[in-house]
């Protein structure tokens, strides 16, 4: 097992919890001979660092060259692995299925054909009843190969064999269907990752015709789990590129649905319920739907509260991220953006927990959430402080749409703080930002373009520009391809507040 980067060895022995690293204590009590013993200590010392240091290793090893280091290394980290294989092989039916076909294996390699058999058929019921359907078509390969090589007494028990064959050949179907489907998931998620939100009729043209091109045949009675799962998959990104949040929502229901009817599949599969269930509530909130999202973000909620406590890293990763992000939404819904800062804190502990497992993206969009909460809450300098870190990133074109955007955010604090000298020289650097955008929108267009006259205006602020503003940005909202814009930026909210003379949680809170 090749180790070919040193984060691997480190970043797996510091994702261990503590039940873990006594479980691989025992676990190399039980399996290691004294000459071994050195990978034990290799792991205390890796336990205790706070960043990879080969020098300290070095040190407490007399004599270890960087050959012996490498293997020692290699070992342990698959000495770590078979530990947790035996932990999590309770929890996670795909090992469970994997170690019984071990088994058999391993009897029929001993001439146990028949024993062979025996444990191929009953795990073969297992993977039906939990939709692994490539683990379902190995067992009925190993059954087949079995039963051609040797004879048995299935073949005296009527229509064995030719159900055995039906059910092998149904399964390739579904192999075949459900790996059509997946193709198109990827396909339409690389569509979006190379364009984006479709900004005009003719990207929509595009998308459309890509997507129905790549849409495989289908015969919906015949459909299994995972490939209805794996089609309303497809559709809620291909509805997601054309900004139709309805018919997104929609799927994404349908997916959650699915879930929902075969509830098992919610234990065996917490990550891909979580997935659908964010995408419903993405959907809702783009929809300004604020009473729907919240009881899919209370149904989101019992479902942390019924399964967290068996979660893994990542199914704990994907709760944090998913369930925080819609909370935030939920607020902004509400308007309750004070009530909102609550949730700061605790995001911020959750991030230093797992800051191995995540990337500058994640943290990105929640300083730009932070941000519009306090911005939202009239707190301007501590907006600021967040849009900074956004700012100051060096970041090249990640996500450039949450860059303008918190750009844009931080021009209207500084505007708000009353800081008019500073603002010439940021909207100069804005503009400079700007014009290197490969995708600009007509509201960040409005918004800049706002900031440049209210500046060379004798005043502060302009209730004319204003006016002509909130006019521009209604029209745009008109707009289906501007849709997306005032998810990010609430535009409108800023300049109803500044003409009414209300909060924008007192704006936001009274819509409908």
């Amino acid at each position: 097992m090749p180790i070919s980067t040193t984060d691997q060895l480190f970043n797996l022995v510091k994702s261990l919890s503590k039940a873990e690293k006594r479980n691989f204590k025992l676990y190399a009590r039980r399996t290691q001979q004294t000459s071994e013993a050195r990978f034990v200590r290799l792991f205390d010392v890796l336990d205790k660092m706070e960043d990879y240091d080969e020098a300290v290793i070095y040190k407490r090893f007399n004599r270890l060259s960087k050959g012996q280091l490498s293997n020692l290394k290699r070992h342990l980290y698959s000495q770590i692995l078979g530990s947790l294989r035996l932990i999590h092989i309770q929890r996670t039916i795909d090992i469970q299925i994997h170690e019984q076909i071990d088994f058999a294996h391993i009897l029929y390699g001993k001439g146990l054909y028949m024993q062979s058999l025996k444990l191929l058929n009953r795990i073969k019921g297992i993977a039906r009843e939990a939709n692994r359907d490539i683990l379902h078509y190995e067992i009925l390969e190993f059954e087949k190969l079995i039963e051609e090589k040797h004879i048995t007494r299935s073949r005296t028990i009527k229509d064995k064999m030719e159900n055995l064959i039906q059910e092998s050949e149904d399964r390739n179907r579904v192999l075949n269907s459900a790996n059509r489907l997946t193709n198109l998931k990827l396909k339409i998620h690389g569509l979006y990752i190379k364009i984006g939100h479709a900004k005009n009729e003719k990207d929509a043209f595009i998308v459309k015709d890509y997507f129905r091109s790549n849409l495989p045949k289908l015969e919906e009675g015949r459909m299994t789990f995972f490939e209805k799962i794996y089609l309303n998959q497809s559709y809620v990104w291909y509805y997601y590129i054309l900004l139709d949040f309805e018919k997104c929502m929609s799927h994404a229901q349908k997916w959650c649905q699915l879930f929902e009817d075969n509830y098992h599949m919610i234990q065996e599969d917490p990550d891909l319920f979580m997935r659908g269930l964010h995408y419903q509530l993405t959907s809702l909130y783009s929809l300004g739907k604020k009473e729907q999202h919240r009881k899919v973000l209370a149904k989101f909620r019992s479902l942390i509260s019924d399964y967290g406590s068996d979660f893994n890293t990542t199914s704990e990763i994907i709760s944090f991220l998913y369930f925080t992000s819609a909370q935030f939404n939920q607020h902004q819904l509400d308007g309750s953006f004070e009530e909102g800062l609550g949730l700061i804190p605790d995001l911020e502990e959750r991030i230093k927990i797992y800051e191995r497992h995540l990337d500058s993206h994640r943290i990105l969009v929640f300083n730009y959430r932070s941000a519009w909460l306090y911005f939202g809450s009239g707190r301007y300098s501590e907006a600021i402080d967040y849009l900074n870190k956004i700012i100051n990133l060096k970041a090249g074109h990640l996500r450039e749409d949450i860059q303008s955007y918190a750009r844009l955010l931080h021009l209207l604090a500084h505007f708000e703080l009353g800081n008019y000298a500073l603002l010439e020289y940021l909207e100069k650097s804005v503009s400079r930002f700007f014009e290197k955008m490969k995708d600009r929108n007509k509201v960040q267009l409005e918004v800049l373009s706002f900031i440049r006259k209210q500046l060379k205006s004798n005043t502060i602020p302009n209730e004319s520009l204003l006016k002509s503003m909130l006019k521009n940005l209604e029209k745009l909202q008109k707009d289906p391809y501007e849709k997306r814009s005032f998810i990010y930026l609430d535009a409108i909210a800023w300049v109803q507040s500044k003409l009414s003379g209300k909060t924008i949680q007192d704006i936001v809170s009274e819509r409908i």
